[in-house]
């Protein structure tokens, strides 16, 4: 099937990109809605304008559009967009994260329906730890971008999950009854590289930004290098 990944440059847009390619589906764009709302129920927001920057190091062509990021309203702003890439592009379906959020699935399938296209979910109500042991499993690299809830604290932002610290986040997350997933927003996440990239991401400059209890990553600038 000829289909739009629902993109966020986040690990379970990516790897549900990924997964659908396994199954045989042919991946014609990325679609990013970019919300000015930190508070947007539906969208990612650190560092989604680098969201272009991995479309490229991917090969995919990308399609883009801002939204207020308002509650419900920004469902409008998802629907004229994906209208646009189903004209445009010519496709039957698209490819969503959804690791286990009724909220966000429910929408995103109400959207689908009325334009005609059917919905992806390659990752849903999978465990979400078995997802981390596939994502880095398959060489994705990911950087944790934000948090938001007890247990992760600054430590966390810019660093990268491996497996070789994989276990303490899983411990943290039991311990503190976070999503391990970040489904509800505890943290965020951003893909520099992996096996359906052709060129890395190279970050060549970041702050983090912490104020009481959450903070995030902030890329200022990135680069492409040669893997």
């Amino acid at each position: 099937m000829r289909v739009c990944v629902l993109f966020s440059g986040g690990k379970d847009s990516t790897l549900a990109a990924y997964e659908a390619m396994k199954d045989g589906h042919e991946i014609a764009c990325l679609v990013s809605v970019i919300s000015k709302s930190p508070e947007s129920y539906m969208f990612h927001y650190p560092n989604i304008r680098l969201a272009k920057l991995q479309a490229k190091a991917m090969g995919f062509k990308i399609f883009t559009k801002e939204t207020e990021g308002e509650k419900e309203k920004e469902l409008k702003d998802l629907e004229d967009i994906l209208r646009t890439v189903k004209k445009d592009e010519k496709i039957e379906g698209v490819v969503a994260g959804a690791l286990a959020s009724k909220y966000q699935n429910t929408r995103i399938g109400r959207v689908c329906r009325k334009l005609g296209l059917k919905v992806i979910t390659p990752l849903w109500m999978k465990d979400p730890e078995e997802r981390w042991k596939s994502l880095l499993g398959y060489g994705f690299r990911v950087l944790i971008t934000a948090t938001a809830c007890e247990g992760l604290n600054e430590s966390w932002l810019g660093i990268e999950v491996k497996r070789s610290n994989l276990g303490r986040l899983v411990a943290l997350s039991k311990k503190h009854r976070f999503h391990l997933g970040g489904e509800g927003g505890e943290f965020e996440t951003f893909v520099f590289d992996g096996p359906i990239f052709k060129k890395k991401i190279g970050i060549k400059t970041a702050k983090a930004e912490w104020e009481y209890d959450s903070g995030f990553y902030i890329i200022e600038k990135a680069v492409l290098l040669e893997k």
